[in-house]
């Protein structure tokens, strides 16, 4: 046997060991992550199971019309609920129509016209006129390192076409969009905090800004969902400014909204059904 022939052998025999045991070589493959794990106080009110997505299955062929209600439940976006995301399914959709966390009164908030409460523990946000809540919706704040800060503040800023100074959509160099941006904080290092449309993965994964869904965008973006339907940042946006004209350049805000931040983040936990 010839040393060239046995070259040949062996390069083919590395290039098969390399194509199939290769994730066992290098970094392990990221796993999807399971949306069972993230633990919301409200999740003792609804009883639910864990249910892992299949390949080619949707939200919206799982549940019809219902899509949004399972949506909104597991804080996540049609984009990253997708096979291999374990998601939590109620045993009586019923219990999660019109779902939230968030108290249908706040009294402390009875004499202000426009209020937000912010709950991290929940990952839900609250809009509430003269102390009621007038709609409610999921939110995606900061990930562990970059906490989204506690404690109250005010809307001093909108901005209808924001973009990130600092980040970008992934593999490209395009700013990361931040529509309908409102302003609620300055820390003493110059870096704003803004309540913004933009993913929601169904845990907290910004870098301190709250987000909330912005279908159109990632139909801009990521070209998914081919038609977009949940619009909360706009909702929210446009209720913050109303009556002010909006011109769609950044305006400073006087007098703005009061937001109050509470609670604290979620992190993943080995919980698999409930």
């Amino acid at each position: 046997m010839s040393l060239l022939y046995c070259r040949r052998i062996l390069f083919f025999i590395l290039l098969f060991l390399y194509l199939f045991s290769y994730p066992s070589w290098g970094a392990a493959p990221k796993k999807p992550p399971s949306l069972c794990s993230i633990p919301y106080p409200s999740d003792d009110s609804v009883e639910w199971e864990c249910r892992q997505l299949r390949n080619n299955e949707t939200l919206e062929g799982l549940f019809g019309d219902r899509w949004t209600d399972v949506a909104r439940f597991n804080r996540v976006d049609r984009r990253h609920a997708h096979a291999g995301v374990s998601i939590k399914v109620p045993r009586v959709m019923e219990e999660i129509r019109d779902f939230t966390p968030m108290p249908l009164s706040y009294p402390p908030a009875e004499g202000e016209a426009k209020f937000i409460l912010v709950d991290l523990s929940e990952q839900f946000l609250g809009a509430y006129e003269l102390g009621r809540l007038v709609f409610s919706r999921p939110i995606a704040t900061g990930e562990a390192g970059n906490e989204t800060p506690t404690g109250e503040f005010r809307i001093t800023a909108f901005h209808r076409h924001h973009q990130s100074s600092a980040y970008f959509i992934e593999d490209t160099d395009i700013p990361y969009p931040m529509n309908y941006a409102l302003r609620f904080h300055v820390n003493r290092m110059g870096v704003s905090y803004w309540i913004h449309g933009r993913d929601l993965p169904g845990y907290p994964a910004s870098h301190g800004c709250i987000g909330l869904y912005d279908e159109p965008m990632q139909q801009t973006y990521y070209h998914y969902p081919r038609t977009p339907v949940l619009e909360d940042a706009r909702t929210l946006y446009e209720w913050v400014i109303t009556p002010l004209p909006d011109d769609g350049r950044f305006r400073i805000l006087k007098e703005g909204p009061r937001v109050l931040i509470v609670g604290e983040a979620p992190r993943v936990v080995n919980s698999a059904s409930k």
